[in-house]
């Protein structure tokens, strides 16, 4: 059983409640006229409010446990999500897509490089002549600390505290740690990702054969800057390729 198994059921309430992202992830299935393809589908989140929008989606998870709540999800909700277990460096599906999305700091999930690069390829290779790849995941934080500081409090309220912790500069690795407060007792997690620069996102980019379309700092899609805490990146393949 997977981490991500184990807490499939808590995941919403340790992750966020934020719910602004799913208009801006709707609107791009809707642009893209389907299908699209998620990367770590998770609960069904983002994927169920496509899916009720009458456009095709398919979802693949390593976790079972999380693809478990995804189902019921659409179930409740009425709506077809084909939902299928695996990797997304190397997707169990054929496509083409004319919309791949990786939301919430999902590429951090692979800890390595290389194994980065091959999201990007393998996204590039799913997706059709003219389609996007849009990914969603926050500006290290390294910059913003004091001198000496190994990690930063992100969220502290009375039913969330988290706190990341820089292992590796390195090799970029950190560790979040979540403690939320769940039917009136405290429940921890945690779990080790990679943060990617913006630069570093765009030369992946380009290895696979994409190209940046927009950089924004967030899904109200306002402008990016140096003072940005987040980005959506969308790419796009060549209409040629």
């Amino acid at each position: 059983m997977s981490a991500y198994d184990q807490i499939a059921r808590l995941y919403d309430p340790w992750s966020r409640t934020v719910v602004e992202d799913v208009p801006f992830y709707v609107r791009e299935a809707v642009r893209s006229g389907g299908p699209v393809l998620e990367l770590g589908v998770g609960t069904g989140r983002i994927a169920v409010p496509i899916a009720a929008a009458g456009i095709e989606v398919v979802g693949i998870d390593l976790s079972e446990g999380m693809l478990d709540v995804a189902r019921e999800r659409a179930e409740l909700a009425g709506v077809q999500l084909d939902l299928r277990q695996g990797d997304m460096r190397e997707p169990p599906v054929d496509g083409p897509f004319a919309l791949v999305y990786l939301v919430y700091n999902t590429i951090e999930n692979v800890t390595s490089q290389d194994e980065q690069v091959a999201v990007f390829g393998n996204a590039a290779r799913h997706l059709t002549p003219g389609g996007r790849f849009v990914v969603e995941v926050e500006v290290p934080s390294v910059p913003r600390l004091p001198a000496g500081e190994r990690g930063r409090v992100f969220d502290l309220s009375p039913v969330h505290i988290g706190v990341d912790t820089h292992d590796d500069p390195v090799g970029q690795l950190l560790s979040s740690h979540h403690w939320t407060l769940i039917d009136g007792r405290w429940v921890q997690n945690s779990g080790q990702y990679r943060y990617v620069w913006p630069s570093e996102l765009d030369l992946m980019a380009r290895l696979a054969g994409l190209r940046l379309e927009h950089r924004w700092a967030g899904w109200d899609r306002s402008p990016f800057t140096a003072d940005s805490a987040s980005q959506v990146a969308v790419y796009r393949k060549p209409a040629d390729a």
